[in-house]
């Protein structure tokens, strides 16, 4: 191998050396962020506070993230990553129970990351062009992972897909009420809230839609419906 290539490879090695190192230090600042601004709101940390947080010098996340609300967006990016991927797990589980840990996910998620949430729900940065494609993503992964549980196919006509949308702004909508009185009303609670109503749009989209029938009842499904647990509802 000639000089000049042995040089060149040498180059691209220390190039990709150098962006690892960089990829992983601003892995960790986002790690460092989310922990932040998990209950603390966007205007209630400053700069300075995030660095002294951080235990870095405040020109590192400026490098970075350019700004605090750049570096506000790319945590609520990376929260938005694992809220999908953690909905979306458990395909092996049968349908209804599928959909009961997509919901569970969904509300574990708000309960430990509400700051980040009430930004993906209501755009508490400021609800522009931004905070809008990081709420389509979330609701086009959520919606798609629901109707792979539902039909086996994320392919879905627009009604099916209108109605599985208006669930989730239901969904939305309610986990933030329950966010105020989570100390009174457990998990469980509106997760089976929330399956129980997933059910009826589902019953709903069969009837506009008939190529897209309802799976059936889960005869195993039994959901919380008092607050000991001691009394069960009708099946879903």
């Amino acid at each position: 191998m000639a000089a000049g290539d042995q040089d060149a490879n040498v180059n691209r090695s220390e190039q990709r050396g150098t962006s690892e190192r960089s990829q992983a230090r601003r892995s960790e600042l986002i790690a460092i962020g989310r922990k932040l601004f998990a209950d603390t709101s966007y205007d209630a940390l400053s700069m300075d506070d995030i660095a002294q947080h951080a235990g870095v010098a405040k020109g590192l996340i400026y490098y970075y993230f350019k700004n605090k609300r750049g570096y506000y967006l790319a945590i609520v990016e990376d929260s938005v990553t694992e809220l999908v991927s953690l909905a979306s797990g458990g395909a092996e589980l049968p349908r209804t129970q599928r959909v009961q840990r997509t919901v569970e996910a969904y509300l574990r998620f708000a309960q430990y990351n509400e700051a980040a949430y009430r930004t993906i729900i209501t755009g508490g940065v400021g609800f522009d062009t931004q905070v809008q494609a990081i709420r389509d993503a979330v609701r086009t992964g959520l919606v798609s992972t629901v109707a792979q549980g539902a039909y086996g196919r994320s392919d879905i006509p627009p009604i099916a897909r209108l109605a599985l949308l208006g669930w989730l702004s239901s969904v939305e909508w309610l986990t933030l009420e329950w966010l105020e009185y989570q100390h009174d009303l457990p998990r469980e609670i509106p997760r089976d809230l929330l399956v129980r109503m997933l059910r009826h749009t589902l019953n709903t989209i069969g009837e506009f839609s008939p190529e897209c029938p309802a799976p059936p009842p889960d005869p195993d499904w039994r959901p919380v419906t008092g607050l000991d647990g001691s009394h069960e509802a009708p099946q879903a």
